[in-house]
């Protein structure tokens, strides 16, 4: 993740005998494709009206008789004033007028009239000819209009005159994810709006977010048609007056040039000037950089790619570690926030950790914006500073007097458990195995093993050699075999590995989903699993998080969805824009991230402690425990109970199956 400082198209169809002619979308002129914040105060009054206006259409059936209720109210209620007070019978009193004019509108319906002189009896005629109107044509007139009006919104060129919204370009794997995550994060009760422009069908769009988002409470989804690279389009959802834009990836790597185009188009709508923010994502590392520069300032480029495999090789060797990070990166429980810190300017990191009974606290963010997850226990906090925490929300990263009390005598001070040589088993080869290799490579002990299998051998060696894969300690073997047929995963015996890693395809042939070859796996490991009565450790990659519920896989198994974890991390950056570092950080090779750990290594087997022990413990050795991991609940899927950031009072009894989670570089 790189920061720069500073379905289907569908045609509409009105019925087999089309009424009227369907009005094209207006096309904005060259001078005003080009937006900027205070363009929308300049707008003329009729823009917002009929902007308005077309949102209260939307409304069915209720706002259709509204509006002609009001159309006809608004000629019937003159007429009918002015026969009233051109009667010379009429009753002297206003309010008797006003309630002789009631009567008057209540019997316009009704052919009959009025006698007396010719003014009279023609504006009677008048509105017998009204009612007549009305009753007889101007219900299907304006139901032909109606009709025009709701295709012209259903094709979603209409603009959307908001400010300070979310805009989303593009349709993919994550739409679902950073939808139902910028709801669940508006906890402010005010009225939000989340503007999404793709090039799908508008009523298509909505109602699948529908239905995997569910009820927005006050949140609004507005979706509109049209390519993101033209700006013309893009203007559509008014990018200029968003508080930030996110461009989501292509399902395919090969479109990530779409991506960069519509970048461009981006700029070349708002302006160098503008300040609005952009999170971008891309799938392959060579169009990173292009993304970056075609971004500009005030940017975050992701690459999925790489945070994927990175994600994978670090569960196959910590089986629990995705339900760490889904933990961390949604806002459904404790996830990174960044805090102020005056009241702890002097004190050093290690007096600050102790303080925050609630929240864990793993990093500080200096004055100039730079971060440093679990600095020195001796940093100083310098004014200016503020602390990265792991907590429910900000009200409950609060600090006490006196800092949480521990147990001296449970405290473990020996050395750490070491790394031990593996055998570890990838199944299949995509775009990313090789990536995997590499990581692997950076962090296994030697005398490690992984045993390769897949169709074709002779060029998945030829990738992993001109990568980093000769690099220390990994050992890499090539066997020759397709991972979805039963006699090649029989004769692997994958319990005798202490992890499996099991990938999808690229180009899935036909329509179906690059998943499809990784559940086949799945299944055939898991009939193995059962057959001998040994647990078999797999971490699976997904591109489809709803693929996973339906992945027949026994208990403690592992997933990366790639999709869904993109899409968290995209809604959290938005949210919060400090936090594009503290990820970065967090996820960038060789630096401090998230590892499992022994609990025997922090505080003594089978005693008991509280958490306030178990922080202690890891601070003294330079790391930063944000939580535990017990496996009680071992027949309940997916097997890991994972606690983060739980009370630092917190006492319980650590056996040697617990883990302790912790940051650190090592």
């Amino acid at each position: 993740m790189q920061r720069t400082r500073g379905g289907t198209d569908r045609r509409l169809h009105a019925g087999s005998a089309r009424v009227g002619r369907q009005r094209q979308p207006k096309r904005v002129p060259p001078s005003a494709v080009r937006q900027k914040p205070e363009d929308l105060h300049r707008l003329p009054w009729t823009d917002h009206a009929r902007y308005w206006f077309d949102n209260t259409l939307t409304g069915g059936v209720a706002a259709l008789i509204g509006w002609l209720a009001v159309a006809c109210l608004a000629i019937v209620v003159p007429v009918s004033s002015v026969l009233v007070w051109t009667d010379d019978s009429a009753p002297p009193a206003p309010w008797a007028k006003v309630a002789a004019v009631w009567r008057t509108v209540g019997q316009t319906l009704r052919l009959g009239g009025e006698v007396g002189s010719p003014l009279r009896i023609a504006l009677s005629v008048l509105l017998a000819l009204v009612a007549l109107f009305y009753v007889s044509t101007l219900v299907s007139l304006i139901t032909t209009a109606i009709t025009e009006e709701l295709i012209a919104l259903r094709l979603g060129h209409s603009t959307v005159l908001e400010r300070g919204h979310t805009v989303v370009l593009g349709w993919s794997a994550q739409i679902h994810t950073v939808a139902a995550e910028l709801v669940a994060a508006d906890t402010s009760g005010r009225r939000r709006a989340i503007a999404v422009l793709a090039d799908l069908d508008k009523t298509e769009m909505e109602e699948e977010l529908s239905a995997e988002v569910g009820d927005t409470g006050r949140t609004r989804i507005i979706c509109r048609n049209g390519r993101a690279t033209d700006p013309v389009a893009l203007a559509r959802v008014s990018p200029g007056t968003a508080d930030v834009v996110l461009v989501l990836p292509r399902d395919e790597p090969d479109e990530d040039a779409e991506v960069v185009k519509t970048l461009l188009s981006l700029r070349a709508l708002v302006g160098d000037d503008c300040r609005v923010r952009i999170v971008a994502v891309v799938r392959d590392e060579r169009y990173r950089l292009a993304a970056r520069l075609a971004a500009g300032a005030n940017s975050v480029v992701i690459e999925v790619d790489d945070i994927t495999a990175r994600l994978v090789s670090q569960c196959v060797r910590q089986p629990g570690l995705s339900l760490v990070y889904q933990e961390l990166f949604d806002f459904a429980g404790d996830e990174f926030h960044v805090v102020d810190a005056r009241a702890q300017a002097g004190r050093t990191f290690g007096q600050v950790v102790p303080a925050y009974p609630t929240a864990s606290v793993v990093g500080l963010v200096g004055a100039d914006g730079a971060v440093r997850l679990n600095p020195a226990r001796d940093s100083v906090v310098r004014p200016g500073d503020r602390l990265v925490v792991i907590a429910r929300d900000d009200g409950t990263a609060s600090a006490t007097g006196m800092p949480v009390a521990f147990d001296e005598s449970v405290i473990v001070s020996g050395p750490v458990t070491p790394s031990r040589p593996e055998r570890l088993l990838l199944l299949g080869w995509n775009r990313r195995a090789r990536r995997i290799v590499d990581h692997l490579s950076g962090h296994a002990t030697a005398g490690t093993v992984l045993h390769v299998v897949t169709e074709n051998t002779e060029a998945a060696r030829e990738e992993v050699r001109s990568g980093a894969a000769e690099a220390t300690g990994l050992q890499v073997a090539f066997h020759r075999g397709d991972p979805t047929l039963p006699g090649t995963v029989d004769a692997l015996t994958p319990s005798a590995y202490d992890g499996v890693i099991v990938l999808g395809a690229d180009h899935p042939a036909g329509t179906g989903s690059p998943d499809d070859r990784a559940l086949v796996t799945l299944l055939l490991l898991r009939a193995l699993e059962q057959g001998s009565g040994r647990p078999v450790s797999v971490v699976t990659e997904m591109t489809d998080d709803r693929n996973r519920s339906i992945a027949p896989v026994g208990p403690g198994a592992d997933f990366v969805v790639s999709g869904k974890l993109i899409g968290l991390l995209m809604a959290q950056i938005s949210q919060n824009w400090l936090l594009a570092d503290v990820f970065e950080s967090l996820l960038a090779p060789g630096g401090n991230g998230i590892h499992l750990r022994p609990s025997g290594d922090y505080v003594r087997e089978g005693g008991h402690a509280s958490f306030a022990s178990v922080v202690e413990s890891a601070s003294r050795r330079g790391e930063c425990a944000i939580g535990f991991r017990t496996r009680d609940g071992a027949r309940d899927r997916p097997g890991h109970r994972v606690h983060v950031n739980p009370s630092k009072a917190t006492v319980r009894r650590w056996s040697a199956d617990d883990d302790v989670i912790v940051i650190t570089a090592r």
